[in-house]
């Protein structure tokens, strides 16, 4: 629960001023034995806790996704199986998953979309990275657009394209191979630029690490780089600076 919609309650006669007080002293994470959960954090930064589930043990995932859901109304889990799903599904049918992604989560209802990023990918093979990238800016209130599969093989898909990205607030651009659809991207547009390497490619890729390499090399400005595959960590960064632009744009109204 963000601290506004605490205050809100209190102004509007749902929450006393004693429940509020309580609210604001409580420690700021849950003590859970295996885990903290770091309840304050959307108060400190803007964006509620999101759950990475790989890893982590069913009856582990089981509960720290119904506490955050208590806690917050909704909730995000990363690189989740489909085993994963079906058992946080027999809990809260309400789950959605979306296997390409591998996303589980819960959203409040009438979410509203502001902004605007744009989420691009060099081949089809890498959208399952730009996916994880465009849901979790979504998540957290970003309007995104999905321009898929416009690789320097064929620079006309982008150029076909260039106007909607150049009008977004921030670009994603989502690349395993060489990587060079940042480079490109970042000579084309006056936004920031968050460069997503991935694992998508022959030998010589390295599982990505070539693709790395040629996105912190870039000679083109305003480009940054996130870690191999990590669509979370873009879409998070995006969503950051999209609030940024938003709230530059009412600044000037």
């Amino acid at each position: 629960m963000e601290a506004r919609e605490i205050l809100e309650k209190v102004k509007t006669g749902r929450m006393s001023i004693d429940e509020a007080e309580r609210f604001f002293r409580r420690q700021p994470f849950e003590e859970m034995g295996f885990a903290k959960l770091d309840t304050h954090r959307q108060i400190r930064s803007g964006f509620a806790e999101v759950i990475f589930c790989s890893g982590k043990t069913d009856a582990h995932l089981l509960e720290i996704f119904g506490r955050l859901f208590e806690e917050n109304g909704e909730v995000f889990g990363t690189r989740a199986s489909q085993m994963q799903y079906e058992l946080i599904h027999s809990h809260y049918p309400q789950a959605e998953y979306d296997a390409i992604s591998r996303i589980i989560k819960i959203e409040k209802q009438g979410k509203r979309y502001k902004g605007k990023i744009a989420v691009c990918t060099a081949g089809t093979a890498d959208i399952p990275v730009a996916e994880e990238a465009a849901q979790t800016a979504e998540y957290f209130g970003a309007a995104v657009e999905r321009i898929y599969d416009i690789g320097v093989s064929g620079l006309h898909r982008m150029l076909s394209r260039l106007e909607i990205i150049q009008g977004a607030n921030c670009i994603v651009a989502v690349a395993g191979m060489e990587g060079a659809l940042a480079s490109v991207l970042g000579g084309l547009v006056d936004k920031p630029v968050i460069a997503v390497p991935t694992s998508v490619g022959y030998g010589a890729n390295m599982h990505g690490l070539s693709a790395l390499l040629t996105m912190i090399n870039s000679c083109a400005n305003g480009i940054a780089v996130v870690n191999i595959d990590n669509g979370y960590g873009a879409g998070y960064l995006s969503a950051q600076i999209n609030r940024l632009a938003i709230h530059e744009e009412n600044d000037d109204e």
